[in-house]
């Protein structure tokens, strides 16, 4: 293996990165925390934190002991209020200071949150089949596209892992690295691939609340992901995707 490999995870920021050179020392304006929505883009209002009712009380010591990755799922559909309650866990927002900062559910080196949340929906009450984009400031569901075999799309954006396919819901978190290079510049892409384990490891615990599972999914078509969610794969790109469905009962 060529060691240059190894360096992405070797602690050289200090050697590497000037940061007197970052945007952020310039003076430059942080870039925005979500992507703008499409004027008259339709909206789905999601049901927020105090309002759910599915979603069962479960000791944080439960919910790590049984963490583990599930490719087999139900065919039982995710009501509203639970797809709401794992989109707030893995990038919801708990307080907002102001368009361009604000503090969520996951941590995130120097709170620049460079993800975007897509959601491929297959079956969850009240949402039809399609592809959406999460909008965490408002807490809503942005509509996308409607593909005309998402099943497919999915199959192959993730190799032909058929299983992504069968439960209610996929995750693709996308990264926006200019979030992160105002503040880290070179020292931007160790971060963002530790903050995108933060956010998936919530969705681990949060899905033990709601009788669900997932699997987290780091082998992927890149193109062909990027593509289904019509990114240009250079400003934003998928960088992990994650099926989530229902499970027996026993499993838990």
């Amino acid at each position: 293996m060529d060691r240059n490999y190894r360096d992405f995870l070797k602690d050289t920021v200090r050697k590497k990165t000037d940061f007197s050179k970052t945007a952020q020392s310039r003076g430059i304006a942080p870039p925005p925390v979500e992507k703008p929505s499409p004027p008259g883009a339709k909206k789905i209002e999601l049901i927020s934190p105090g309002k759910w009712q599915n979603i069962r009380n479960i000791s944080i010591e439960k919910a790590i002991a049984l963490r583990k990755s599930h490719r087999s799922f139900t065919k039982d559909s995710m009501k509203l209020d639970e797809i709401s309650f794992l989109l707030w866990a893995t990038q919801g927002v708990r307080k907002k200071e102001s368009e361009r900062i604000c503090f969520r559910t996951v941590p995130s080196a120097g709170c620049r949150h460079a993800f975007e949340t897509y959601l491929a929906v297959f079956r969850v009450d009240n949402l039809e089949k399609a592809i959406y984009r999460y909008l965490p400031l408002s807490h809503e569901l942005l509509f996308v596209r409607n593909p005309e075999n998402l099943e497919k799309e999915v199959a192959i954006s993730t190799l032909g892992q058929n299983f992504c396919s069968e439960g209610a819901a996929v995750f693709y978190w996308t990264a926006l690295p200019e979030r992160m290079e105002w503040r880290y510049s070179s020292a931007s892409y160790k971060v963002i691939a530790l903050d995108a384990g933060h956010v998936c490891q919530n969705l681990y615990l949060a899905c033990s609340a709601i009788n669900a599972g997932t699997c987290a999914i780091a082998a992927y078509d890149q193109e062909r992901a990027d593509e289904m969610l019509d990114l240009n794969g250079l400003d934003e790109f998928v960088i992990y995707i994650a099926p989530v469905g229902k499970i027996e009962p026993t499993l838990l």
